[in-house]
């Protein structure tokens, strides 16, 4: 007897492979290109996954940035792509670009300590605890991103350089300014507030991100720790 030439769908993938259910439990950045792309043409051929179609198209091409120039027609040569399957592609490469546009023009540019407190002051002014973010900033000192790093308190065991630097990596940060709030609406830095800044400044030399300023935001009124020579 000749075996038997069977596939597996997705739908009889073990769960945690599953490219949707993937994203939802480890985030998209976890997702391989085809996983992606997979999510967005949702269906495969008689033969093939929609990972392993999604595979072949990268394949096909040399990879995933030939989506950017490829027309329908090309998308639609390899056997599986049909007119919906290309429009789809087509529709999120397109939305990527705008995205990518955007962010170039929009991103917010720190120059002075009066910036981070623009950008965060109507934020955390009336927060009833204390949050402790980071603006991660590129080498022209705009921002890439304003993470949170913790909530309830500044300690040692809550605000630590491995959390914090987690972040910056990620995203591949040059530098970063150090933010928190004062319920209290009373800037002042703590002892503790210096203690954790001086930490975070030597792992930054250490992991060659610069930690510029930390700044302490209350009830419209705010503080830098660089300004007042204290880091």
């Amino acid at each position: 007897m000749g075996s038997v030439d069977y596939r597996f769908t997705i739908k009889e993938m073990p769960a945690d492979e599953r490219p949707r259910e993937k994203l939802i439990k480890y985030g998209a950045e976890r997702l391989t290109d085809a996983e992606l792309l997979a999510l967005i043409i949702r269906v495969g051929n008689d033969r093939r996954t929609a990972v392993e179609l999604s595979q072949d198209l990268i394949n096909k091409f040399g990879g995933l940035k030939a989506l950017n120039y490829l027309s329908i027609n090309e998308l639609k040569e390899l056997k599986g792509i049909g007119d919906t399957k290309a429009a789809q592609i087509k529709a999120v490469v397109e939305l990527g670009k705008r995205l990518a546009s955007l962010e170039r023009e929009e991103r917010d540019l720190i120059r002075t300590p009066g910036d981070v407190v623009q950008l965060l002051m109507p934020e955390l002014r009336y927060l009833t605890q204390e949050v402790f973010k980071v603006v991660l900033l590129d080498i022209k000192n705009q921002v890439i991103a304003i993470p949170l790093i913790s909530k309830g308190g500044l300690s040692s065991s809550i605000v630590h350089p491995r959390e914090v630097f987690k972040e910056a990596i990620k995203r591949s940060a040059a530098a970063m300014i150090l933010v928190h709030n004062h319920p209290s609406g009373i800037p002042e830095p703590s002892r503790e507030d210096i203690n954790i800044t001086k930490k975070l400044l030597e792992a930054g030399e250490v992991m060659g991100i610069d930690v510029l300023d930390h700044v302490i935001i209350g009830d419209g009124i705010y503080v830098s720790m660089r300004e007042r020579g204290l880091i």
